[in-house]
């Protein structure tokens, strides 16, 4: 049941231009050009040494702790198949990445990037973050192997997001607000390139998701497919056979990718990817791919939320990482080919989702997969009982408690 990449296969992309179809490409300012093509080919030469893959893996294993588990969930299966038909309700399982050191799936790029900043010799690392989740990890990583950090971070994130401030603190990252635009991912990314345009010379930059100029969507991916590597082998081991359906949360798209490249060339694993409606696609939302159009941003083509005249309009979500206004190119081409499904979900049913874990499965998520969850919790009841749809919870909820507490009214 293991599918071998081919000449037409799904996962030999990019090609040697850093393309998706049409999208991705590297439209960058003509200081970082040079740097983006020695970290290409760092990269490139990265994946054949066995040194790299070998201290990759060791750090995967004995530093963030993985393999993650997966995870059958009976009680949120059963909630859900009361809704369903006779013979219908679909098995509910979990790749649970929020069981990684820091909480998130964003350590496991953090590490492979901080590896070829140290192959390339840079002494100074700097990164974007919207929730939090991968200014934590950056900021780990960096304390790991003592290098200094510097963190952009939207000052409206700051705000919502206290508590992964303090932990990257803690760690020794200077964490920068950044007041411009909505004052949120998008703006933090700005800032963060804006530094590393005037510090090539020292600084590497650790983009925490999908999307960028080439090689950083197609470096992202590889590194979080060790999400979609570890489940295949969980769910053959455990079930004899692949899931019918993957389901992940989408922002900019690492985690989504993470998960589902490695099923790319197997027709029987469908995938849905699960973008912020926000208050409504006819209002304020962060879904590029259903409301947005081709264009370029932060170094690459991609779908982005646009006004008529072509200028990015803000995003919005109660998810502090999915409110970013474009997505990565290879999303992005997925959606043009077909491969892979995509839908939204709103805020209010993102809540909703948040509470329908806690309290079916004890598991508290971040904002982020409990998208996926809301998503899961429409489609699982119009399955088949034998289905099984597996989800990845991508982070966990420590960092939203106080963000859903004031959406509910909760005083704390």
């Amino acid at each position: 049941m293991t599918a071998t990449p081919t000449a037409n296969s799904y996962r030999n992309q990019p090609d040697e231009h850093g393309h998706f179809g049409q999208f991705g490409g590297r439209y960058v300012a003509e200081t970082l050009m040079p740097l983006v093509l020695a970290l290409e080919q760092e990269y490139n030469r990265a994946k054949v040494d066995p040194a790299f893959k070998a201290e990759f893996d060791d750090l995967l294993e004995h530093y963030v702790g993985r393999p993650s588990p997966l995870y059958f969930a009976p009680r949120l299966t059963e909630e859900l198949g009361k809704s369903a038909l006779p013979g219908k309700g679909a098995q509910v399982w979990f790749k649970r990445d929020e069981l990684n050191h820091t909480g998130a799936h964003k350590i496991n790029n953090c590490i492979g990037q901080i590896l070829l900043a140290i192959r390339m010799g840079k002494t100074r690392i700097i990164a974007e973050t919207g929730a939090g989740q991968h200014g934590v990890a950056t900021a780990t990583v960096c304390a790991r192997f003592g290098l200094p950090c510097v963190v952009y971070m939207g000052a409206t994130d700051v705000a919502r997001q206290a508590p992964n401030v303090f932990r990257m603190k803690l760690l020794g990252a200077e964490v920068v607000p950044v007041t411009a635009g909505a004052a949120t991912l998008k703006d933090a990314m700005n800032e963060a390139l804006r530094d590393w345009v005037a510090n090539v010379h020292d600084t590497f930059y650790i983009i925490g998701t999908a999307a960028g100029p080439h090689p950083y969507p197609e470096l992202v991916r590889d590194f979080q497919s060790v999400i979609g590597k570890e489940a295949r082998a969980q769910m053959l081991s455990r079930t004899g056979r692949l899931p019918d359906l993957l389901v992940a949360a989408i922002g900019g798209g690492s985690n989504a990718i993470g998960l589902f490249h490695p099923f790319l060339d197997d027709p029987s694993v469908k995938m849905l990817g699960v973008e912020a409606a926000g208050h409504g696609l006819d209002k304020e939302h962060a879904a590029s791919l259903a409301g947005g159009r081709a264009g370029i941003l932060h170094g690459n083509k991609t779908y982005l939320l646009q006004d008529d005249d072509g200028q990015i309009v803000e995003g919005h979500s109660i998810s502090a990482g999915l409110d970013y206004p474009g997505i990565g190119p290879e999303h992005a081409w997925l959606k043009e080919v077909g491969r892979v499904d995509y839908t939204s979900v709103t805020d209010i049913e993102a809540l909703d989702g948040f509470q329908l874990l806690c309290r079916t499965e004890g598991i508290i998520p971040a904002l982020e997969p409990a998208h996926a969850i809301a998503a899961v919790k429409k489609i699982a009841p119009t399955l088949p009982k034998d289905t099984i749809i597996l989800a990845n919870l991508c982070g966990r909820g420590d960092k939203d408690i106080f963000s859903v507490a004031e959406h509910l009214g909760v005083e704390l």
